[in-house]
């Protein structure tokens, strides 16, 4: 799991939060504004505001025109199926991931169906930083 990680994290740039709030007290804000900071792109999707972190709002997935490496899910779990269905649409996302405490193993299975990479019930800040912490550990060594 760690190698695919390492790849999904190196084939990334382009970031789409689905439910990234405005709230910075919101593990969202708080993931975002993190991955932001180490060079990925955000763009929030969220259902108000025209601006979060500095970045344009998209309403859905599917108004978003340019290139999304990978889809961050902030929503309950029974939303990945209407996320998968907007995914499904582009031919451009490689990863559809679920925040840590959403599971929906049908949801994993139809992503990994599609050639996706299919991650579930893990931080993509918490996973990044162990990464990178292992990264450099390695280059002192």
């Amino acid at each position: 799991m760690e190698e695919s990680l390492k790849k999904i994290f190196d084939d990334t740039k382009i970031i789409a939060a689905i439910g990234l709030s405005p709230n910075e007290n919101k593990p969202s804000h708080k993931v975002a504004k993190f991955m932001l900071a180490h060079g990925f792109k955000i763009i929030p999707v969220y259902p108000k505001e025209d601006f979060i972190l500095g970045q344009k709002v998209y309403r859905s997935l599917d108004e978003i025109k340019e290139r999304v490496d990978m889809v961050n899910v902030f929503r309950k779990a029974e939303f990945a199926f209407e996320i998968l269905g907007q995914i499904k649409k582009r031919d451009d996302v490689k990863t559809l991931w679920l925040q840590l405490g959403i599971i929906n193993d049908k949801a994993m299975e139809i992503a990994q169906n599609l050639g996706l990479h299919a991650i579930q019930d893990r931080c993509l800040m918490i996973e990044y930083k162990k990464l990178k912490l292992e990264r450099e550990a390695f280059q002192r060594s």
